[in-house]
């Protein structure tokens, strides 16, 4: 099932984001300012797929308000991670897809992702659901 995340997903969320690059789930209680915050932003979209009653799959996507292009917003899709007992099944194919439909209903002219993979294959899935790795060039500035 492909849906967003819900306040109870908290816990199912965390232990997915270890399959990302968090090493250990931070206590609720320091986490919970900014839990609330995205919970309560109509822009900030946490997409989940669920599997066996767990997160396996998910994406964020957020619609910023822009003033060019239209104005028209955009949208920024980034944390897209799959648990490594669910990969190959298109489960996070089925996230992106649901970050785009998001993003076409509020009128969005693109949709951004970066990645900081360098695998191949990871590049690939993304060029596969229609990311362009040439159009653009990314700059990071770690603060």
């Amino acid at each position: 099932m492909i849906r967003e995340i819900t306040p109870e997903d908290y816990e199912g969320l965390m232990s997915l984001y270890l399959h990302l690059h968090e090493t250990e789930v931070p206590p609720f209680e320091r986490a919970k300012e900014v839990w609330e915050h995205i919970l309560s932003d109509r822009n900030y979209h946490i997409i989940v797929a669920e599997e066996d009653g767990m997160i396996v799959s998910s994406c964020t996507c957020i619609i910023i308000p822009n003033l060019t292009h239209g104005p028209r917003p955009y949208a920024w899709v980034e944390n897209v991670v799959t648990h490594a007992d669910y990969r190959g099944k298109g489960l996070a194919t089925k996230c992106l897809d649901r970050a785009k439909e998001l993003a076409q209903k509020e009128n969005c002219y693109r949709l951004v992702l970066m990645t900081g993979s360098k695998l191949e294959s990871t590049l690939k899935f993304y060029e596969k659901a229609g990311y362009d790795r040439t159009e653009k060039t990314g700059y990071i500035q770690h603060l």
